[in-house]
């Protein structure tokens, strides 16, 4: 369609209805747009045609799901309305909407008053410092009465709350005692309240207008217009181009919608973002659309072209990305119908995270498992719906677990090195506390002189490009500062994946370091229950490690505020509901992440362990001798390239000794090129030759005095170093029959005479074990010998396993992993795929058949070349390779003399 000239000409302002659950905001917004003239049909939930709600599991559950927007026309201004979910669940979604408003329309029950997410709301309008407008609705029930419900609004959101809908004397003197000081000494003085003021202290938060009515029989819906239209001043925008994205969805027939609000200059048809054209621009009304060549400043459009952009990001003059505060605390395993392939369902989900990102969409390899971060149960059913009908996959969610995070107590400097043949880079990171809900921020403080400007910002680059996993559990990292401190690169050898692998060693080793805090998320509660039963709540939410504000008494009524752990108190309505029978209620809003109320039980029963994580390697790589090895975190200040960059002050706040790892021997591990090839094949092809300039020359390694000599802080209980696990009894596990088949000369005697070639296996594995020098169990097939019970024996130096009746190898080995696998080291030798997968999630270690083959050859050959060894020095005699004190003790028994 062609542009709307009028519809150019108009003042733009942009508003959005925001509500607790059930409050009558999708009615009132369908008021608003009949009563304006904008739809000619009145729609209703209840009937399923209500104007904004355009998908069809809004229609069948009458609730918002997805932010929609209408368009309509008071004046001389033109208002775009984001309707919002009102859903807990669908929280994130209507967060990302208030980045973009001028003012927004909070939605009260007069049946229920102010609510959970009612507050939940009005700290978020704080936070983004948006302009609020109240409509109190359902005023036509049985028992609203509109002066309680301005002191409820009062006392539960703002004293600034004033009545606007039937302005009466003390009207102007409200509103002058709710501004500043020399306002109400001129109200005293004449008597008014100049028009102008009044929408400057709504702008800018001093006033809350409040209206009252009944959006179903459309009372107060004139009035509140006229109060839109006279109250709202039109925003200032500035001449350069400027847009905060906000939503990406996709129309009926696949493409790609951007949703953005122009916040200066304007946007025009093939304009160029961030290196993508734009293709079209669509006005959005309901279902509707209008395309426009060009939208102005204050619009709200949906533009097609783009693919990079992502939900709060901000472009042109709209610098940096807005993440919402409210997220998902729970994870959940997406069970795939049998038979479907996981490479092929994760690109699709990938997709609605896009247009959700708090969904989180998680790919964990080590247990080739799929999980998606949530924020509840109507949540999971929406997503069902939404993939069986988008993608045609029947999907289930396993049991919901609690979305840990860690964070750091002291400030530390991490330290990455990459540098095997042909590469070069060197990475400093000050890593330092931030407060909670900080989230993660990253900065430079490093000379150009020491390190290039484009190698610092692909430092700043990979640091925000990813999710970092902390040391403890492995949960993503928070709350924390970090800043690239100092680093190297070199004039040839250096490359763009170069510095991402430093950058992520280096945060990785800081964190090794720090005294580290598990947090989990709390939720604020407000409990309504009987003045009787105020002792029994107390107890329960101090059992919950919870805190409470003093009970509040009203009218035999009990009220009590506080917060606790949402692993604890997620399941506690029903016990309320059960022991109040009925007359108690509690509402709860996620409050943040504090320290984690078990963190030592939670860190055992999760069984992370940093350093067999090999996807977030702590460790260096340096340069010698023509080829490249690897150093350990612990050892890598003894030889890095670049001095400390902590001042002495920031060395007395961070007195830490990393704690050495012991080593079975002085070698140190070698990686050859075609390993160093690999790991940059999976930095998404980073190194692209860009021209590195150096400053400073590379320096030869060097021994460097590193943390020696610092004494430890004596830290709180909830803070914890990372500290390596004593060496467990190593275990080989060996599926018998599966390396017999899978071994060529086992197999050709197999075919001939399988219990040879289950002997030979055997003798084969006791040599082994003599090098190994480990538990060695080698299990057999009997599932198929009727009556057969689980036969255990030794041959030689090994274990030997026949299953009993019904029992597979796979399941002995699967049930010992489990048992077993997070008390020692467990490995397993198969090279069955489906069992690889579950051992994997058991924690342990895998072999395949021919790598196991290969292993046991190279073991031999190493037993050779040492004897041959021997042998070239000549003779052999016993008391060589006894120490001096044996020797001592065996010339005190033999009483001879050398």
């Amino acid at each position: 369609m062609s542009d709307n000239s009028e519809h150019t000409l108009k003042k733009h302002i942009c508003i959005a209805l925001l509500a607790h659950v059930d409050a009558g905001k999708t009615t009132l917004s369908e008021a608003l747009l009949f009563q304006s003239g904008s739809i000619r049909h009145l729609g209703r939930v209840d009937n399923r045609d209500a104007y904004l709600d355009t998908n069809a599991i809004e229609r069948e559950r009458g609730i918002t799901i997805f932010s929609k927007q209408a368009e309509f026309a008071l004046g001389e201004k033109q208002f775009t309305m984001l309707d919002t979910p009102g859903h807990v669940d669908f929280s994130a979604e209507m967060e990302r909407t208030l980045q973009v408003l001028d003012y927004a329309v909070l939605v009260v029950s007069g049946a229920d008053g102010v609510q959970g997410h009612t507050r939940t709301l009005w700290k978020l309008f704080e936070k983004y410092q948006v302009p609020v407008f109240v409509f109190v609705n359902k005023m036509d029930q049985p028992g609203t009465e509109r002066e309680a419900l301005l002191r409820n609004l009062r006392s539960e959101l703002s004293g600034s709350c004033v009545d606007f809908s039937n302005p009466e004397e003390d009207f102007l003197e409200e509103i002058a005692m709710c501004g500043e000081e020399e306002l109400l000494e001129r109200f005293m003085e004449t008597g008014k309240v100049e028009e102008e003021e009044i929408l400057r202290l709504i702008e800018e938060r001093f006033v809350f207008p409040c209206y009252f009515g009944s959006a179903l029989k459309l009372e107060g819906i004139t009035e509140f217009l006229k109060g839109l239209e006279e109250y709202i001043r039109i925003p200032e925008y500035r001449e350069e181009f400027g847009a905060r994205v906000y939503k990406i969805t996709r129309d009926n027939t696949g493409n790609r919608l951007t949703h953005m609000k122009i916040t200066g200059g304007s946007l025009k048809v093939k304009d160029i973002l961030g290196g993508e054209k734009v293709n079209q621009i669509r006005i959005y009304s309901g279902e509707k659309y209008e395309t426009r060549n060009e939208a102005a400043a204050g619009m709200v459009c949906a533009v097609t072209g783009l693919t990079k952009v992502r939900p709060g990001e901000g472009l042109g003059v709209e610098k940096g990305t807005n993440l919402p505060i409210l997220e998902p605390v729970l994870t959940f395993q997406v069970r795939l119908p049998e038979g479907y392939d996981t490479a092929l369902a994760l690109p699709k989900l990938r997709q609605l995270e896009e247009e959700e990102p708090q969904l989180h969409i998680l790919w964990r390899e080590e247990i080739q498992e799929i999980q998606v971060q949530l924020m509840g149960e109507v949540q999971i059913e929406i997503l069902k719906r939404l993939i069986r009908e988008r993608f045609d996959i029947e999907v289930e969610f396993g049991t919901g677990n609690i979305v840990y995070k860690e964070t750091i107590a002291n400030s530390v400097e991490g330290v990455g090195h990459f540098e095997p043949l042909r590469h070069y880079a060197e990475v400093h990171l000050l890593l330092e506390p931030l407060e909670r809900g900080m989230g993660l921020q990253f900065d430079t403080n490093c000379s150009e002189d020491i390190l290039d400007k484009n190698w610092q910002r692909l430092v700043l680059t990979h640091l925000s490009e990813k999710e970092h996993k902390g040391v403890l559990t492995g949960s993503a990292i928070t709350d924390m500062k970090v800043t690239l401190a100092g680093g190297r690169a070199h004039t040839k050898h250096t490359e763009g994946g170069d510095f991402r692998q430093a950058t992520y060693r280096a945060l990785r080793q800081g964190l090794m370091q720090a005294e580290s805090i598990l947090l989990e998320p709390f939720y604020n509660f407000r409990l309504e229950l009987p003045e009787q039963m105020v002792g029994r709540a107390m107890t329960d939410i101090e059992k919950m490690h919870g805190s409470l504000n003093a009970p509040v008494l009203e009218n035999g009524c009990a009220i009590l505020t506080g917060s606790a752990p949402v692993s604890l108190l997620q399941d506690y309505p029903k016990e309320v509901t059960a022991y109040s029978k009925g007359m108690g209620r509690i509402s709860m809003e996620l409050s943040g992440y504090q320290p984690c109320h078990n963190q030592e039980e939670v860190i055992e029963q999760i069984g992370y362990d940093p350093l067999r994580d090999v996807a977030n390697t702590p460790d260096s790589v340096f340069c010698a001798h023509g080829a490249g090895f690897v150093v350990s975190w612990d050892e890598v200040t003894d030889y890095m390239h670049v001095e400390s960059c902590l001042t002495p002050a920031q060395k007395e706040l961070t007195p830490i000794q990393p704690v050495r790892r012991e080593k079975d021997s002085k070698e140190e591990e070698w990686l050859g090129t075609e390993e160093i090839d690999a790991i940059l094949e999976k930095t998404f092809h980073a190194n692209t030759k860009e021209k590195a300039r150096m400053k400073n020359g590379v320096r030869k390694r060097k021994k460097a005095g590193g943390m020696e000599g610092n004494v430890r802080r004596q830290s709180e209980p909830v803070m914890k170093n990372y500290q390596p696990k004593p060496k467990a009894e190593e275990y080989l596990l060996v599926d018998g029959y599966n390396i017999i088949f899978a071994w060529e000369e086992l197999r050709e005697l197999a075919e001939a005479n399988i219990d040879g070639a289950r002997g030979k296996l055997l003798d084969i594995l006791c040599d082994y074990q003599g090098i190994k020098d480990c538990r060695l169990i080698v299990v057999f097939d009997a599932y198929r010998v009727v009556g057969h019970v689980t036969e255990i024996f030794d041959y030689h130096n090994i274990h030997v396993v026949y299953t009993k009746e019904a029992e597979t190898a796979d399941q002995y080995i699967e049930k010992f992993a489990h048992e077993n696998g997070r008390k020692y080291r467990v490995t397993v030798a198969t090279s069955d795929g489906l069992e690889q997968i579950i051992i994997r999630g058991a924690g342990c270690a895998l072999i395949s058949a021919r790598e196991l083959q290969t292993e046991i050859w190279q073991a031999r050959e190493r037993i050779r070349t040492d004897y041959e060894a021997g042998q070239a020095k000549g003779r052999n005699f016993l008391l060589d390779g006894v120490s001096e004190e044996a020797k001592e003790e065996l010339r005190r028994i033999t009483g001879k003399e050398e």
